[in-house]
């Protein structure tokens, strides 16, 4: 078994998540008491957050690479981002070390496409839905057409990440104005939508509402595991 590296801690609530997550589909894989091999660099979020309010990315970058760099020598097989905004950086994180980095979007592209949807919504961060280092990733690598909710929409979608969900809060008023906001994007053409934030699965499930949901936690911790036990 390959050793899974993780930087974590952006925010440390979807962290466990994904320790859950691969582990869980380890055992499910392997059975009997088979658990993963990780090896977690959990950041400091707070000096994160404030570097993307600034956009001061090359030096989210740095701190993430720096990361990565101890995640390999310290025995790690591949990287994983735990966070899709910081996905911003990834190519920073990919210069720095030498084993692969298992991107985000390419993980739920693959995902879209074995399930032939080609007009996704995405919700996420204000930086994931407005900048293109996501969406043109998604569009120019694997053909996927991208929108994303109302400027006034994306405000309710930013602001719940950052003040309710990275706090470990979750509020029945902001869950259901997301579902309001999917059947937005399901009026505007969606097939499906991605929850392009490791938080938003711990607010909105798939039995919240019929549109399909792609949880990007769960397709990147099963990346990482099908990575993990390749040739096992």
């Amino acid at each position: 078994m390959r050793t899974i590296g993780l930087i974590g801690g952006m925010s440390w609530e979807s962290t466990v998540s994904y320790y859950q997550a691969i582990n869980r589909n380890v055992q499910m894989r392997l059975g009997g008491l088979h658990s993963a091999k990780i090896i977690l660099e959990s950041v400091d979020f707070a000096p994160i957050a404030q570097m993307q309010s600034d956009s001061e990315w090359d030096k989210a970058g740095l701190v993430l690479a720096e990361s990565a760099a101890r995640l390999q020598s310290a025995g790690a097989d591949c990287v994983l981002i735990c966070t899709n905004t910081m996905h911003n950086v990834a190519e920073q994180v990919e210069n720095a070390i030498d084993v692969p980095l298992l991107h985000i979007a390419d993980a739920t592209a693959h995902a879209l496409q074995a399930d032939h949807i080609c007009k996704v919504g995405l919700l996420g961060t204000r930086f994931t839905m407005e900048q293109d280092f996501y969406k043109g990733r998604l569009t120019q690598q694997h053909g996927i057409e991208v929108i994303t909710p109302s400027d006034t929409s994306r405000t309710i979608v930013h602001d719940v990440i950052y003040n309710e969900l990275c706090l470990g809060q979750i509020c029945n008023d902001s869950r259901e104005q997301y579902l309001q906001i999917i059947q937005e994007l399901a009026q505007a053409g969606a097939q499906a939508v991605i929850l392009g934030c490791t938080e938003i699965a711990l607010l909105v499930k798939q039995g919240d509402t019929a549109m399909p949901l792609y949880d990007t936690t769960a397709i990147h911790a099963q990346a990482a595991v099908e990575f993990a036990l390749a040739g096992n």
